[in-house]
């Protein structure tokens, strides 16, 4: 026998336990533990009276066991095993946990509660024990749209009392205590019993026994509450109250095949109204995107500017904005759309609607179409804005050495045609003659040396001509005056020799010393000229090879400076020794060369003038080196911020593409895992901003290569809207699939099964399946398709389920819809009928304030407005024909 002592022990330990956490509960309230006696009392005889006998006190008569038993048999329907008669403590212990052990059969289980303590009329431990089995079989099998038995009695109540003034039932305690919500759901089910409209909330004692009292005498459910007690309460029990309350719900279950229906209507009225209005934003949304398409795309193909420099400038300025401001949003836009459309598509498909099909020119593929022309008008405008700098600047350069070149040759050739028409040789003596000659035959060795830069005036402005610069007609005048010109040099050129030649044979004496000084004077003045004229050059480079070549040949240049002051001290010293001998023999005119207008002064000056040009020209080639330098570091700061960049994009993008392909986790893992990704692309777009900075430097910089990175800002742009757009499109899918996967009931693991086999044939990590592929999945999962025409006519089959828009592609989720459909439970046309002639009272027709009364507004109206009216036998006015209706929900939309 155990020890008197251990077995108080035990007792007390579980008893405290069990204490505390009613108290937790509250049902140690004192007002409450009355409640629940006289409710669970009255509850209990409602189920023992059936097996004529009943109780009265609530811990006493249940101390034996036998009422126990009696209770549980009648409320289950079963038999429970036979109990022990004997009268002793342990006989009455054994048919106790008779009744405990059937409840704990039933799946509930008991916390703390003995039977020691039942035999023993602990109150608190039976008022637990009865509420239990109430639980278990009054309130547990209670559901309303899958929710909790409690949350499912309260959401009934909820809607059988949502017509009726002053009630509003939040909970099983205040909301009750007026007594208004009992009478409203006994109107709502028996409004022959009493007139709800003749009720007020400031009668709650009358409200609440007119309700008893009518529940008692006409609907089989005996008082179980007080009203007095309901009132002056400050908090009712819960307990006694949902008790009380399960009584009507199981009294009018016979209504509840009426609200079975409307929640199947309600249902697929909410599919419905939700795919229109998914339909609706899919067509505004698109019709958007495609006008802003339509209106951007000129702009982009609009390939004309002023055929200036700054107007390029300009031009690419708005690009800019266009690319930074205009056009984000816009990216955003299409992959929601494209979002919508995946989405809406899945649910008809779940909902066993017909695939949506757009207003012409508005499909995904047509969008898609547009948005690839846009990228390519863009691609293309931006590469002619960055031609067209390169070739205005270039122009501009063009157009200033022309300029330049010209000033030089037209400085050169003033007086010239004056001097050879002149017929000073006529008076000349002998030697003035000869000197006149040679003088001539110097002016020819010059014009001959300046026909190169007329070449080049020539070609330049030829190339300007070729390039379409804006100011050509100025350029081609010029040009062309100085061609004439020339030609006219060069005739001239040729008379005055010939009449200086046919002088010649009178005039012999030459004067050696003059005609040295200017056989030399004249090449070295020339020298010095295109020295100079070098040393002024303009040039343009746009690399760092360019400017050292430059800088190269100017160092070579310099090494030419000492030879050249060596000629020129020996061309002075002639000129020195001429007006030695001059003075020397006082001849007249000596000093003056005939042979040359070249003077020492002259030389001396223009030399002096190279030396000068010299350094300056070392700090201009310096100057541009440095600009060279500062584009090279623009280069390599866009490059190493590029070459970053970019594989994080290319590694992002693996990522999503790993993240689509399933297999790493739950769809929700892999759904948080996205929106991880998503948030992370999003703080990184910093960078992207940070890069278009740079490239922004680069342009300005007229940088038109860079060695050190492959990546330009038009791949990283591509790149990181193709991230953009994968992100969304990836999210979508996986959405789509936790949707199907929820509406069809599918485990975690089915899904992997159906990943598995679905990434096994897709070897292109595409997310997609070709015909071949999808058949050979299917075949390698059992599917009987051979290849012949049986075969074939079945796969076709297969392919225009979920394959409705012949687009050649299977996609994941619509394989698993595939996979799952047959197993699936779907509303059907024939299912909506039902519902709606259960309504009706099996009338073929339904009238107006019928589906007020049974469905919520919102939806009652959807459906008035959207029935035809029922012309069928027997019609009434008013009458709505259902069954058109319904079989309108699952055809073809009207949009």
């Amino acid at each position: 026998m155990a020890n008197p002592d251990m077995y108080n022990e035990s007792f007390n330990e579980r008893y405290m336990d069990q204490e505390e956490e009613w108290e937790r509960e509250g049902l140690l309230d004192p007002a409450w533990e009355k409640q629940q006696r006289k409710t669970f009392t009255a509850w209990c005889n409602s189920h023992l009276r059936k097996a004529g006998t009943q109780i009265e006190n609530i811990e006493e008569d249940f101390r034996n066991g036998l009422k126990l038993m009696l209770l549980l048999e009648v409320i289950s329907g079963e038999t429970l095993p036979r109990p022990d008669r004997g009268k002793m403590r342990f006989h009455k212990i054994a048919n106790v946990n008779k009744g405990l052990e059937f409840i704990e059969r039933k799946g509930v289980k008991l916390v703390s509660i003995g039977a020691e303590e039942i035999v023993d009329g602990n109150v608190k431990m039976t008022l637990g024990l009865i509420w239990t089995i109430i639980l278990r079989f009054a309130i547990q099998d209670i559901s309303v749209e899958e929710m909790t038995a409690k949350e499912g009695l309260l959401l009934w109540c909820q809607r059988k009392t949502a017509p009726y003034k002053n009630v509003n039932v939040q909970n099983f305690h205040l909301s009750w205590k007026d007594g208004l919500a009992f009478c409203a759901l006994i109107h709502r089910h028996r409004p022959d019993l009493l007139d709800y409209g003749k009720l007020s909330k400031d009668n709650p004692i009358e409200n609440l026994n007119l309700a008893f009292d009518i529940a008692e005498k006409y609907l089989n459910i005996p008082r179980m509450l007080d009203a007095e007690d309901m009132v002056n309460t400050p908090k009712p029990d819960e307990r006694a109250v949902m008790t009380y309350v399960s009584c009507y719900y199981h009294a009018f279950q016979g209504a509840q095949q009426a609200e079975t229906a409307a929640n199947r209507i309600c249902k697929v009225l909410k599919v419905n109204q939700e795919n229109e209005r998914l339909m609706e934003e899919y067509e505004r949304l698109a019709s958007d995107l495609l006008e802003w398409i339509r209106r951007t795309t000129p702009w982009l193909e609009n390939k004309t500017t002023d055929n200036t420099l700054n107007g390029v400038l300009k031009k690419l300025n708005e690009f800019r904005t266009y690319r930074r401001s205009h056009k984000p949003p816009r990216v955003e836009q299409k992959a929601k759309l494209e979002t919508s459309f995946n989405t809406l598509q899945t649910k008809l498909r779940l909902s066993n609607r017909p695939a949506y099909l757009p207003s012409e020119g508005k499909m995904v593929s047509d969008i898609a179409n547009a948005w690839k022309g846009l990228e390519t008008a863009e691609k293309g405008f931006e590469e002619w804005l960055l031609s067209e700098m390169m070739r205005l600047e270039r122009l501009d350069h063009l157009a200033q050495k022309f300029k330049h070149k010209a000033d030089i040759h037209e400085d050169w050739t003033k007086g010239k045609e004056e001097m050879l028409q002149s017929q000073d040789f006529r008076k000349c003596k002998l030697y003035e003659l000869k000197a006149l000659k040679k003088k001539h035959e110097a002016f020819e060795s010059d014009l001959a040396a300046h026909q190169d830069r007329v070449e080049q005036i020539a070609a330049i402005a030829q190339e300007l001509n070729a390039l379409n610069y804006h100011d050509v007609a100025n350029i081609n005048s010029r040009c062309q005056r100085i061609c004439d010109q020339w030609d006219r040099l060069g005739t001239l050129t040729q008379k005055r020799r010939t009449a200086l030649e046919e002088a010649e044979r009178v005039l012999e004496k030459i004067d050696q010393l003059h005609l040295e000084f200017a056989k030399r004077a004249a090449p070295f003045n020339n020298w010095l000229d295109g020295a100079r004229e070098d040393l002024v050059d303009m040039f343009i480079v746009h690399t760092m090879d360019e400017i050292q070549a430059l800088i190269d040949a100017h160092e070579q240049f310099k090494q030419t400076l000492g030879e050249a002051d060596k000629e020129h001290k020996a061309i002075i010293a002639l000129s020195q020794e001429v007006q030695t001998i001059a003075t020397q023999y006082q001849i007249p005119g000596g000093i003056e060369n005939p042979y040359t207008t070249i003077t020492s002064t002259t030389i001396t000056n223009k030399w002096g003038e190279v030396k000068q040009l010299v350094p300056k020209r070392d700090q201009i080639l310096q100057t541009e080196m440095m600009r060279q330098q500062s584009n090279e570091r623009l280069r390599r700061k866009f490059a190493e911020k590029a070459n970053v960049v970019g594989p994080w994009i290319e590694h992002q993008i693996d990522a999503v593409l790993a993240a689509g392909m399933g297999m790493q986790g739950t769809l929700e893992d892999q759904l948080n895992k996205l929106k991880q990704m998503e948030q992370t692309v999003v703080q990184y777009r910093s960078h992207i901003d940070e890069l278009e900075k740079f490239n922004q430097e680069v342009q300005e910089a007229m940088i038109y290569e860079n060695r050190y990175t492959q990546y330009s800002m038009e791949t990283l742009r591509v790149g990181w809207e193709q991230l953009l757009t994968s992100i969304h499109r990836t999210t979508n899918e996986i959405e789509n699939q936790i949707l199907t996967r929820d509406s069809k009931g599918i485990t975690q693991e089915q899904l992997n099964d159906c990943r598995s086999s679905f990434n096994h044939f897709d070897k292109t990590r595409s997310g997609r399946l070709t015909p071949e592929e999808f058949k050979s999945c299917l075949v390698s999962l059992g599917f009987n398709i051979r290849n012949d025409r049986q075969g074939e006519a079945e796969f076709r089959r297969i392919m225009n389920i979920v394959d409705p828009n012949n687009t050649n592609i299977v996609q994941f989720e619509v394989f698993l819809d595939f996979m799952t459909k047959e197993s699936s439970d779907t509303d059907t046309a024939e299912q909506i009928i039902e519902s709606f002639r259960i309504l009706a009272g099996d009338k073929p027709y339904i009238m107006p304030d019928e589906l007020q009364r049974e469905l919520p507004q919102d939806q009652a109206d959807y459906c008035i407005q959207r029935m035809p009216p029922y012309k069928g036998p027997g019609a009434v006015p008013g009458a709505l024909d259902y069954m058109s209706f319904s079989t309108s929900l699952y055809g073809e939309s009207d949009l």
